[in-house]
């Protein structure tokens, strides 16, 4: 990965290269606060929802208040001119773009890693001149270390340009923060597929209720898609919807792109092996260390499983304060440096409650046979994530006789790369959909 450095464009602010895991790692532009220079228009005061919940709305939420909305924070207006400047600026596909986008945080109440009540944050980002009914795409972001990259909270573009790109071609668009991230109390609990699914479920009813308030509704199918480490919580959040988890939403379509779907089988053969880029190989594997030892207590003390100084610094550089470039700067380049022998035997051989934790985090792709048609992306120059994560998926979802089919993107394009391509096709299979069900 590199190091963060400048660049300017068309005489605009500069623009900061800045690697992280989950986006390009050399071609990224992040803008500041102002997206690039892009023209936003903050609505007043920051002005917040206050109106009495629509009846039909709360009633989708369960007996513990899951998916009430608590707040609603207006971000943001931003110009379909200006959006469409921004995603392009950004390597991202801007011939959609057709309307203004209103971004908007929403907190709401869910349940931990453990069930217990809490609340967490995300971002809705709605059309201006959007349809009384709305069809609703969920997209699930991709690994961040520090949780004000989180979609509702991130100052970069690369953190809501799913969002640009679905809203300015007329979708609502749910994007979860997860639990412990954006403006969400405690930890996160990277990976875990079952905390993914509540908040990324309670979100759609948290949006779904604030719509509600505004002369809106949504449709029943939700398209689902996610990036990276959200390509499986698109999978858990699918799953969950064709199960009838919610009285109201159903799976309408499904488009993970670039997942570790895999990760005890596919995932950490690969990096433990040298077949992916070094530094993410070591930051994938001290958050599954630190993030799967904080829910299934898989070794003792941090000096079990990592080498000198990083044992007394590792779980408290990924507690979601720090930002990307004082994690890098405070962790090693290579997975030796990182890991005691017993540590790097527990990744290659993982038993106990690690083996179990796989084994549920793997389960996206094996244990269900989607109804609904799936539509998977993947780069055979991804650098972070195993390209053989999705062949295996799809093998075990055709084996299933789910209607399962690949895009291939080439060996020029990395893993930020097949975000952006991917999150292009599945906006014009999404859009393709809806004319048929319109």
């Amino acid at each position: 990965m590199t190091k963060k450095h400048t660049a300017s464009h068309d005489g605009a602010q500069p623009l900061f290269a800045h690697p992280l895991l989950g986006r390009s790692t050399g071609r990224r532009i992040v803008a500041g606060l102002a997206l690039a220079g892009l023209f936003v228009v903050p609505l007043a005061g920051g002005a917040r929802a206050d109106t009495p919940a629509a009846p039909d709305t709360v009633a989708a939420a369960d007996a513990r208040g899951r998916g009430t909305l608590v707040d609603a924070v207006d971000l943001r207006t931003v110009p379909a001119a200006e959006a469409a400047r921004a995603l392009a600026d950004d390597g991202w596909d801007a011939g959609a773009v057709r309307d203004d986008v209103v971004l908007r945080r929403l907190v709401y109440r869910t349940v931990d890693a453990h069930g217990r009540p809490t609340t967490a944050t995300g971002l809705l980002a709605l059309p201006v001149h959007g349809e009384w009914r709305l069809r609703v795409v969920s997209y699930a972001h991709g690994t961040e270390l520090y949780r004000g990259d989180a979609p509702s909270t991130s100052d970069e573009t690369w953190g809501i340009a799913p969002a640009l790109t679905y809203a300015s071609a007329g979708f609502a668009v749910t994007m979860p923060d997860y639990l412990g991230q954006g403006e969400g109390p405690g930890p996160h609990p990277w990976m875990d597929i079952p905390s993914e699914t509540t908040a990324s479920l309670d979100l759609l009813r948290a949006a779904r209720e604030f719509v509600g308030r505004h002369g809106h509704t949504t449709e029943r199918e939700v398209y689902v898609s996610g990036f990276s480490q959200g390509a499986s919580a698109a999978l858990g959040l699918a799953r969950a919807l064709q199960s009838g988890a919610d009285p109201w939403f159903r799976v309408g379509a499904i488009a993970p792109i670039g997942g570790a779907y895999d990760f005890g089988g596919v995932q950490l053969p690969a990096l433990l092996r040298g077949k992916l880029a070094d530094k993410p190989s070591v930051l994938y594997s001290a958050l599954l260390l630190v993030a799967f030892n904080r829910l299934h207590h898989i070794y003792d003390t941090p000096a079990d499983v990592f080498e000198g100084r990083y044992a007394d610094t590792i779980e408290g550089l990924l507690d979601g304060s720090h930002r990307d470039d004082e994690i890098l700067d405070a962790t090693p380049d290579s997975l030796g440096e990182l890991l005691t022998e017993p540590g790097r035997a527990l990744l290659e051989r993982p038993t106990g409650a690690l083996a179990a934790a796989l084994r549920e985090t793997d389960a996206v792709c094996t244990d269900w046979r989607p109804r609904v048609p799936v539509r998977l992306y993947v780069a055979a120059g991804d650098e972070e994530v195993a390209p053989a994560n999705t062949a295996h998926c799809r093998a075990a979802m055709r084996a299933k006789g789910a209607d399962v089919r690949v895009t291939r993107f080439g060996a020029d394009v990395d893993h930020g790369g097949s975000n952006r391509l991917g999150t292009a096709a599945a906006l014009r299979w999404f859009r393709e959909l809806a004319g048929r069900a319109g």
